[in-house]
């Protein structure tokens, strides 16, 4: 089946006031060349690192329908399938604009310190169920993946969910403004990006942004258990949210937990829906997802759509990339499990994922082991939030603790000897560490923010599975 066209050349010029030539239609949008599928309209960004423009010819090799760029390398013929604009990130902006001005989707913006990601695929599994659905890929969530995530709209999409990102002031209230949702989601105010701000009611008053772009009409989902929810609601209301829907524990909570019981590979829940009870099955584990799947419900609610239909959804929840993914690597001697937490770390989701790991089965003889990397961006509270960990460590039963980065070592000065597995400055170092002590048996946690790169001790584990199996060939 041909695949309908996002952008002909005659729509992405409206939208740009750009020159196009070639006759063209694309089905996607990309920008960045290694990932391109053919038939993408490739826009050739001005970054920190790279210029787009130098990957024009690389990318129409790929398949790209056309470019849009602020020239054409030099000996590229005058009729190659382009548009040609001023300001290339500028022309991202405008087809971003266009595409949500065109849709007829109902939108959900989610932000929050924390469970941003997980909440905006649950959202996207619940309602995909219900309606053709869109949501931005990943954490497509700053001033370069929102415009990205708009222009990728379909425009038979009933639903859409962008997630918006931030780690100073200032920076939701334009990308809200930009996607003018219809429901605006805030998941929690939580100890995250505070090297950047005074207190957490700072961070409330930046994710409170996210009401800045509100449609006429719409609704602002708010974690009712949170000590910042006056706060958060003060101002829904001065921005004129039409209404407030809540989640959480609280008694009076819109969309209210009941019970739970939290098994090492799932969560069983039953809760409340503006007065009606569902009980349901998240397919991963932890109590953060259950917050997540309140906030999800409660989004659900808020526009209108099947509360049951999408509560029972959630048994099909993958988590996303780097957000609790469990894996199996075989070693000679019997396997061990991995949980991939590398996305990035602060204080609430260490927490949140040490209570997982707590919570784990282990093999005989096996081992709880945290490989724990920097929480960054902490600021003056870096220390003092480091060493609280090891509260939570002590509290679930964790087995070993290897730690990565400067600023961790606080942690790592402090744990007990029969806690500590080791510290090292940088990743590749620990990830040596951490490979040569693994065992068959144990389950092993690795976290850590994105700087620390935390990737390369999830992949010399990984790499053990490579090693076991070559040997055993070797054997036959």
């Amino acid at each position: 089946m041909t695949q309908k066209p996002l952008w002909t050349a005659q729509d992405a010029a409206d939208a740009t006031d750009g020159q196009v030539s070639g006759s063209w239609a694309a089905t996607g949008v990309s920008i960045d060349s290694r990932t391109l599928e053919p038939g993408d309209l490739f826009i050739a960004l001005k970054g920190p690192n790279f210029d787009g423009h130098t990957f024009i010819a690389e990318a129409l090799a790929k398949g790209a329908a056309a470019v849009v760029s602020e020239s054409l390398p030099e000996g590229m013929a005058d009729n190659t399938s382009a548009l040609l604009v001023p300001d290339t990130f500028k022309a991202l902006q405008d087809l971003g604009e266009a595409g949500r001005a065109r849709s007829q989707a109902t939108v959900i913006a989610v932000t929050g310190s924390v469970g941003k990601t997980g909440t905006k695929e649950a959202l996207q599994t619940c309602l995909g169920f219900q309606a053709p659905t869109h949501a931005s890929v990943g954490s497509f969530n700053n001033q370069w993946g929102v415009p990205l995530s708009l222009a990728r709209l379909p425009q038979e999409a009933g639903y859409a969910i962008f997630e918006l990102g931030m780690n100073h002031p200032g920076e939701i209230g334009p990308l809200s403004r930009m996607v003018q949702p219809d429901v605006a989601v805030i998941t929690a105010i939580e100890a995250a990006h505070t090297e950047f701000f005074k207190s957490l009611a700072e961070i409330a008053d930046a994710k409170a942004e996210i009401f800045d772009g509100l449609r006429p009409g719409g609704a602002a989902v708010l974690p009712r258990d949170n000590p910042h929810y006056g706060q958060l609601v003060s101002r829904a209301e001065a921005a004129g949210v039409a209404r407030v829907v809540s989640f959480g524990h609280d008694t009076s909570a819109d969309a209210r937990l009941l019970e739970c019981e939290v098994h090492p590979d799932k969560s069983e829940v039953t809760a409340e829906v503006a007065g009606k009870p569902y009980s349901f099955t998240i397919a991963v584990p932890g109590m953060h997802w259950v917050s997540n799947a309140l906030a999800v419900l409660a989004a659900v609610h808020a526009v209108g759509g099947d509360v049951w239909l999408a509560s029972q959804a959630l048994a099909r929840l993958t988590p996303p990339a780097g957000r609790g993914e469990q894996t199996i690597v075989r070693l000679p001697g019997g396997p061990f499990a991995v949980v991939d937490e590398t996305y990035n770390a602060s204080p609430s989701s260490v927490r949140a994922a040490l209570a997982v790991l707590g919570n784990s089965e282990v093999g005989q003889g096996g081992r709880r082991i945290a490989v724990l990397g920097d929480m960054r961006e902490l600021g003056t509270n870096s220390a003092i939030e480091h060493s609280a960990l090891l509260d939570v460590l002590k509290a679930e039963g964790i087995d070993l603790v290897f730690t990565c980065g400067p600023e961790i070592k606080v942690l790592a000065d402090i744990l007990p000897e029969s806690l500590h597995g080791g510290h090292r400055e940088d990743s590749v170092s620990l990830a040596e560490l951490v490979a040569q002590d693994v065992c068959p048996g144990d389950v092993v946690l690795v976290k850590g923010s994105k700087a620390v790169r935390m990737g390369r001790v999830l992949e010399a584990l990984h790499n053990l599975n490579r090693e076991a199996r070559n040997s055993a060939a070797n054997e036959r």
